[in-house]
Formats: C-alpha cells, sequence, structure tokens
C-alpha cells in the first residue's frame, strides 16, 4: 500500500535531510521525494509517497510529525487532492521518426522542449499511469535518458491552510 504524505517544515537549511534520515534510520521506503518553497519563503512543501503495511504507514506520520522542523503533515488521499508528476524524455528521432514521437506526444498532451538534429526531449505531465502509458507507447524508439520529480500535490478545496511560524496552523475557511 502506499501513502502520499504532504508535510509543510521550516526552510531551515539541512529540514530535508532530517525527514529523508529519518526514513532511512528507520528503514521506510520512499517511493517518491520532492519539495519546494511555498508561497511563504519561511515554509517548504515535501511531498513523500511511501510504501508499506498500514501500521509502517502510520507510524511513518507519526514519526515524521514530531520532528522539530515539521510544521504540518497531511496525507493526500486520491479522492480529496490533486497530485501530479513532472517526466522529461530524451529520445532518439531523427528527420524520419520525428513525426512518428510527435504523434504520440500530441495524444498525451506533452509538450516538446528541445529538438536537436537527432534527438527531442519531451516533457509529459500528469499521474503516475499516464507517465507509464506513454514510456510504454514511446518504447518503440529509443530512449536516450529520463528524468521524473516525483508526485507533488495538494488537498482539494474546502479549506485552505493558512501557515505562520509564529502560530503555526491556522485553517480559513473558503470564501464562497
Amino acid at each position: 500500500m502506499k501513502k502520499v504524505f504532504s508535510i509543510l517544515v521550516e526552510n531551515t537549511p539541512g529540514v530535508t535531510s532530517h525527514i529523508s534520515g529519518l526514513f532511512s534510520r528507520r528503514g521506510y521506503n520512499i517511493d517518491s521525494f520532492s519539495s519546494g518553497v511555498t508561497s511563504d519563503p519561511k515554509i517548504t512543501r515535501i511531498t513523500i509517497v511511501a510504501s508499506g503495511d498500514e501500521q509502517i504507514l502510520d507510524q511513518i506520520e507519526k514519526q515524521v510529525a514530531k520532528l522539530e522542523d515539521v510544521i504540518d503533515v497531511q496525507i493526500l488521499k486520491p479522492t480529496d487532492s490533486v497530485t501530479t508528476e513532472l517526466m522529461l524524455v530524451k529520445v532518439r528521432a531523427g528527420a524520419n521518426e520525428r513525426q512518428g514521437v510527435l504523434s504520440i506526444t500530441q495524444i498525451f498532451k506533452a509538450k516538446v522542449v528541445d529538438v536537436t538534429h537527432d534527438t527531442m526531449v519531451i516533457e509529459v505531465t500528469g499521474h503516475a499511469e499516464k507517465l507509464e502509458s506513454f514510456l510504454d507507447m514511446i518504447d518503440d524508439y529509443e530512449i536516450l535518458e529520463l528524468a521524473r520529480t516525483g508526485i507533488t500535490g495538494l488537498s482539494r478545496g474546502g479549506q485552505v491552510k493558512q501557515v505562520s511560524l509564529d502560530d503555526r496552523l491556522v485553517y480559513l475557511p473558503d470564501e464562497d
């Protein structure tokens, strides 16, 4: 089983090392790890996909929440969140192969972000299943390089989390 953890942390040196260190010390598996600063430069959002049984995943949530730099831990459930992943794929594509690669790219609403005489770099975003399907379709071409960001996500509507380091966490209802 897998869970997606959205973790708000203080943006301090070594914070990602502290978080990932907890996983390695406890022998937990990280399937995906991505992080970035939020609208407040003092706060970073880390999205981690972890796998294990229910007991291990619950333990991960509790252990992460105890870390000093952690402000909030939220589980992103598929029905209550929006998640996505970015993938860059460099394929060998000379003049004869380009049209086939472009056709597949268009079907998946991907973008060609770089072209040379013999290669194309394609940017694909979406759920992991979409990215895997794209890779399956492009498999007839030689994949030279591949990079994936890992999943990132936010909870859907309902409440918006406004975070302050002074008072830690405040929930504001949507203004409808």
